[in-house]
């Protein structure tokens, strides 16, 4: 399982907020049910570029055969590399 930090929405505020990421079951969502879990219990919102990014993440895995979350933390090394959002961050858990 590998944790990223992420900037969310809380009412027009914008703050980081860690999400978790590992395989979810087929046909879900990778961030659906913490994204359900942030509105409901914290009244706050992952950006929808951020959800659509981890389901097109998922996808090219799935496609490709190969690790979801190698595949994340590569791509977000990538984006930090190119100037990309500075403010996603990744840590590994064991």
């Amino acid at each position: 399982m590998k944790k990223f930090t992420v900037p969310c929405d809380f009412g027009g505020q914008k703050a980081p907020f860690d999400v978790y990421i590992g395989n979810p079951k087929p046909g879900n969502h990778p961030l659906q049910n913490q994204a359900s879990w942030l509105s409901k219990e914290r009244g706050g919102t992952i950006p929808q570029e951020v959800m659509e990014s981890f389901q097109k993440l998922l996808d090219l895995a799935e496609k490709n055969n190969v690790s979801f979350e190698d595949l994340c933390v590569y791509a977000l090394n990538v984006a930090g590399q190119e100037g990309g959002d500075q403010q996603t961050q990744t840590e590994g858990q064991a």
